[in-house]
Formats: C-alpha cells, structure tokens, sequence
C-alpha cells in the first residue's frame, strides 16, 4: 500500500502564503519586505494585542518565538505564490520586496470562506496602520524582548 502524503495545515507553506498574499493584496499595489509582511502577519493573527480587532489566533505564553519560525515559513510560503504567480520578487533601492501581480487581489476576492473574511478585515487594518510608518525593526525588537504578558509598548501598539 503507498505511503500517505501528510501535510500539516497549520503553519504550512500554503496557510502561510495565504496569509501573505491577503496582507501583499491588500497593500497593493505597494510593495513589501519580508521585515514587513513578517510583522503584519503577527500583527494580522494577535491584532487584539495592538489595539485592533480580536485577535484570530490565541494568545499563548511564547507567542513571541513565533517572529522566529515565521522569516523562514514565509519565504517559503511566498515562493509558493510566485511559482502560482500571484506574487513577484522585484529589487528596491534598500533590498528586495515583494508585491502582488494583477493576479493575487482577484484571487483573493475569489475566496468565500469566513475565515479568509477575517483575515481580510485584519489585513486591511494592520497595513493601514503599519505598513507606511512603522519602524519594523523596533516594532520586532520591542515584540521580542517583552515578557509574555506585558502589553505591547505604546510606540507599536498605536503604529
């Protein structure tokens, strides 16, 4: 009998690359790094700890190790979208960044289920309050050095 195929949804390259390509459809047609997709992703699934919506995910103790596993799910996660073309690899003037073709957003709008709904919702709240100002690096230094149940400082929960 062949040997099953089994695939961890959560976290797995397409969960993950779903979750980018909402947050890359919504900015679009902005550009964004990985620095940026990776915290607006955190942010799109505890939004409850920045002052937004209820968060989509819940608050665990060690959430913050999550910042370290998502760089690498995501690049993989946003290969899985170029190879799909639905998003691009371009270079800027700082390093590279990625952006949603003409095909991602209909994609996205595509998509029915209540939980791609709410990460919409979220996606849309996050860039908007992140995407254009936030110092990303501080934001992501502050979400690291903090302990699990201290509120997020002011400067990154307010953008």
């Amino acid at each position: 009998m062949p040997e099953r195929c089994r695939v961890n949804p959560l976290n797995s390259p397409l969960e993950v690359g779903m979750r980018a390509l909402v947050l890359l459809a919504e900015s679009h047609p902005q550009p964004l790094d990985l620095a940026q997709i990776t915290l607006l992703d955190y942010a799109l699934l505890h939004s409850g700890e920045f002052d937004g919506p209820p968060s989509l995910h819940p608050d665990l103790p060690a959430r913050s190790g999550e910042l370290g596993m998502k760089r690498g799910l995501l690049e993989q996660a946003l290969l899985v979208l170029i190879r799909a073309e639905l998003a691009r690899l371009e270079p800027a003037d700082d390093g590279l960044v990625y952006r949603a073709t003409e095909r991602g957003p209909a994609f996205v709008e595509l998509l029915e289920a209540p939980y791609v709904e709410r990460l919409r919702e979220r996606a849309e709240w996050a860039v908007r309050q992140y995407a254009p100002r936030a110092d990303v690096r501080a934001a992501t230094r502050a979400l690291l050095n903090r302990p699990a149940e201290t509120p997020l400082p002011p400067e990154v929960s307010r953008g």
